[in-house]
């Protein structure tokens, strides 16, 4: 059975992942209405949507705080809103080490108020859009399945699995619909260049060296952006009420592995590598099994690495002026000059 929503609220929206998602649900559900409740922190770009506020009557962003329950609530009730899904969250490892504060505003409080919310206003689904660091770390074999011990090794993965839990208890105490999906990292268009991917990019245009943390051998299993939002289209259309579901790539690979590709690509020399100090707590393996999402949803995901990795490299070197942006911090005033009172 399918399940259609015709109006959803999406939390974190003008984020990375959160606006893939919602230009992915333009192109394959047009006719749903998707409000968009961000903060706006740093990750926060509007500009990656500007197309959809410039014409799309069926789409609107509200500035706000999920945090904020008089807000969220009303946002629930004025617009009618059937499903939420919960992208909002602080995901910056070492942010996270270095001031865990905002994590846990953010993305356990945040998550409490919109799951009370939920409840109030009695919507039909509620998704939580997680992540594999909740599950810790693997030695050299095995995967993570939806049945591996919550075991998060920093700040961020910790108030990720508290989230997580709080979820899990509304369902359980209230009866709420919720679906948990954690999947493994994301690459692709629109990522903040603090991140790996875009940040080696930027660093190795400019023949800058390359920080790789440790030995560069902690694994990582790769998933394109829109391969994790279709998963995530798949769990709110087909997922099981209560279910978690794990999203991966199929493509483990150290970090060293990465970043040399990054430079192959680029015809860049891994001279540019300089290995610094490992970062505190640092997992060194993640590995996802998919078979639960692959045989109730349907899901398995359908970019190769190697050839993601080339397309989100064009898609960098052709959005210069949306990376310049970004960097010096004047798509804040873009989108001030360009929504002007519309914000």
């Amino acid at each position: 059975m399918e399940r259609n929503f015709s109006r959803i609220l999406v939390t974190g929206g003008c984020g990375f992942i959160g606006s893939n998602f919602i230009l992915a649900m333009r192109r394959h559900c047009p006719g749903t209405s998707i409000v968009n409740l961000d903060k706006l922190t740093y990750a926060g770009n509007r500009m990656n949507l500007s197309a959809l506020e410039a014409k799309d009557q069926g789409y609107d962003f509200v500035h706000g705080d999920i945090a904020d329950p008089e807000l969220v609530l009303r946002l629930l009730s004025e617009h009618k809103i059937q499903a939420v899904l919960n992208f909002a969250a602080e995901s910056h490892v070492d942010r996270s080490i270095h001031d865990p504060a905002p994590f846990i505003t953010t993305n356990v409080q945040g998550t409490q108020v919109l799951l009370e919310a939920s409840r109030k206003a009695k919507i039909e689904l509620f998704v939580q859009i997680s992540t594999d660091e909740v599950y810790g770390t693997l030695g050299p074999a095995g995967q993570f399945s939806e049945s591996t011990p919550l075991a998060p090794n920093s700040p961020y993965s910790a108030s990720k699995a508290a989230a997580d839990l709080l979820v899990r208890a509304y369902h359980e105490t209230y009866g709420l619909p919720i679906i948990i999906t954690r999947c493994s990292n994301n690459y692709g268009p629109f990522q903040f260049p603090e991140k790996l991917i875009p940040l080696m990019i930027t660093l190795a245009w400019e023949d800058k060296p390359l920080p790789v943390y440790g030995d560069g051998g902690n694994v990582r299993d790769w998933i394109h952006v829109l391969d994790h939002c279709r998963g995530v289209e798949l769990a709110m259309k087909h997922g099981r009420p209560g279910a978690v579901y794990n999203f991966g790539g199929n493509a483990e690979r150290t970090n060293i592995q990465v970043i040399q590709s990054l430079l192959d690509i680029l015809g860049k020399p891994h001279s540019l590598i300089r290995f610094v100090q490992d970062r505190p707590g640092h997992d060194r393996r993640y590995a996802m099994d998919y078979s639960l999402a692959s045989s109730e949803l349907g899901f398995h995901p359908n970019y190769i690495f190697e050839e993601g990795l080339k397309m989100t490299l064009t898609w960098y070197a052709t959005n210069r002026e949306w990376l310049r942006r970004v960097q010096d911090g004047t798509y804040r005033e873009f989108m001030d000059a360009w929504y002007g009172d519309r914000r």
